[in-house]
């Protein structure tokens, strides 16, 4: 049975944090900072506001967009790598305050690519559950406020939240294939861990690997999904990626041969918001859209896990 993409939603915290702010904290200028990643600004949530709560507004906002009834969704998939360093995690209580008392809230405690996986798990699991919302939603001002600012790492990250709404009812966009990947022996070159020894960063990146890696894997699972549906990169309509950084943006356009306004950006505005980035791209992207053609989802993130997901209009 075919399963469908109906919308998406999206919540922003109002805090901006510019560059300039960031740079008077790290002993480094604001031209640094965007030369080095693309970004010029970043939202952070107040300290009081979870990872649900940003959650929760992104459900609210798709479920709006999309008008379809809470009572309806036969499953939440929550995806944060930032969420919960114990249990439950989430995405129960995104349900219970959405008021659900049986519906299963399955967290994906991924970074960066936990809604990609997200997608691809719902895209099969659509066809028992019915309504299923995806959402991913991360603090990382939290993670990055945990220990000393690593001027690296405290540069690229933002909070949010982004959400999308899959079913087997007929829907604007058809999925079509999905692949995931994780490879283990990466773990230790993006982690984010809480008990690591006093003055030690708890955020920790080795970022010529992830460059390396994402570099390659992002394309190669993105040609992947396009080879086995038989579908050219340059015929996509348009690419919704995780917003990394705009080096790695660009680095995947060229290897897919297509031009850089093909691969959707709002990095500059956002920075990386990890899990909820492509999301909340997603959100963005299809509020102003009116063309038809396929479009492609892909995400790389720690573990390493990474994939695409292809969807096209129904």
């Amino acid at each position: 049975m075919a399963a469908y993409l109906h919308g998406f939603g999206a919540h922003l915290p109002a805090r901006v944090v510019t560059n300039a702010e960031l740079a008077a904290r790290l002993g480094c200028t604001p031209e640094w900072i965007e030369s080095v990643s693309g970004i010029r600004e970043r939202r952070w949530a107040a300290p009081e506001t979870s990872v649900a709560d940003l959650a929760l507004e992104a459900a609210e906002d798709c479920l709006s967009r999309t008008d379809v009834a809470v009572a309806s969704l036969g499953m939440i998939i929550l995806a944060s790598g930032s969420g919960s360093r114990g249990f439950p995690g989430p995405a129960a209580e995104v349900a219970a305050r959405l008021g659900l008392s049986s519906t299963p809230a399955l967290d994906l405690p991924i970074a960066s690519a936990g809604s990609l996986f997200g997608l691809a798990l719902a895209m099969r699991l659509a066809e028992s559950h019915g309504d299923i919302l995806v959402i991913g939603a991360e603090k990382m001002s939290a993670v990055i406020a945990a220990g000393p600012l690593d001027p690296n790492t405290a540069i690229l990250f933002g909070d949010g939240a982004g959400a999308a709404l899959v079913s087997t009812r007929a829907g604007k966009w058809r999925l079509l294939d999905a692949a995931i990947h994780s490879d283990g022996q990466f773990r230790e070159d993006l982690r984010w861990d809480p008990s690591r020894q006093e003055g030690a960063p708890a955020l920790a990146m080795n970022g010529l690997s992830v460059i390396l890696q994402a570099s390659r894997k992002i394309p190669a699972s993105i040609s992947e999904v396009l080879a086995r549906q038989e579908i050219a990169a340059g015929n996509v309509r348009a690419f919704l990626l995780h917003q990394a950084n705009r080096n790695l943006l660009t680095r995947v356009a060229k290897a897919l041969g297509v031009g850089a306004e093909k691969v959707f950006t709002n990095v500059d505005r956002y920075g990386n918001t990890s899990s909820a980035s492509m999301l909340i791209a997603a959100a963005e992207w299809s509020a102003g859209e009116t063309e038809a053609g396929p479009i492609v989802f892909a995400a790389f993130g720690a573990g390493f896990h990474w994939g695409a997901v292809l969807a096209d209009e129904a």
